[in-house]
């Protein structure tokens, strides 16, 4: 599993200060840092079943932070946009605000995989350190050393 999060992020798909306000706005402006990826094989599909998965429930895990994803046969591998929210975002279904937001495009083949990143990035955002970090991260390349340290930290021996 090491690596397996930071292997993901890329500085073009991290957005530190988003400017939407409402969930909605919030979410495509954060979606938008994945039209083009190689692996989205159609943005307008991706983000209409997305939208979908989103207001079926919310995807917010506590503590300020967000996981909007989908399962869909729109992507051909495992897809991550982080969006940063200084004021807030209000998600309705929780009556929550979100600074952070990680958003997952996951092939509908690979169920294993979608678990281990969600598994891997609850553990991560369960220290409240790395969360720290994250939140205050100055660029996105220090968003990523942050997120490769709290990786190490999670595989060191205790």
């Amino acid at each position: 599993m090491a690596g397996k999060i930071s292997s993901l992020l890329d500085t073009s798909r991290i957005a530190l200060h988003i400017q939407g306000g409402k969930r909605t706005a919030a979410l495509h402006e954060v979606a938008l840092l994945l039209a083009g990826h190689p692996d989205v094989l159609n943005f307008d599909s991706f983000y209409a079943e997305l939208l979908a998965r989103d207001r079926l429930d919310t995807t917010c895990l506590g503590n300020e932070i967000a996981l909007p994803h989908a399962r869909t046969e729109y992507v051909k591998a495992i897809v991550l946009a982080v969006g940063r929210s200084d004021t807030g975002i209000h998600f309705e279904h929780s009556n929550e605000n979100v600074h952070l937001m990680f958003m997952l495009g996951t092939p509908k083949t690979k169920p294993g995989d979608y678990l281990l990143v969600v598994s891997t990035l609850c553990k991560l955002l369960k220290d409240p350190a790395n969360r720290e970090a994250f939140l205050t991260a100055a660029t996105p390349e220090d968003f990523i050393k942050a997120v490769v340290t709290a990786e190490e930290k999670l595989l060191a021996p205790a």
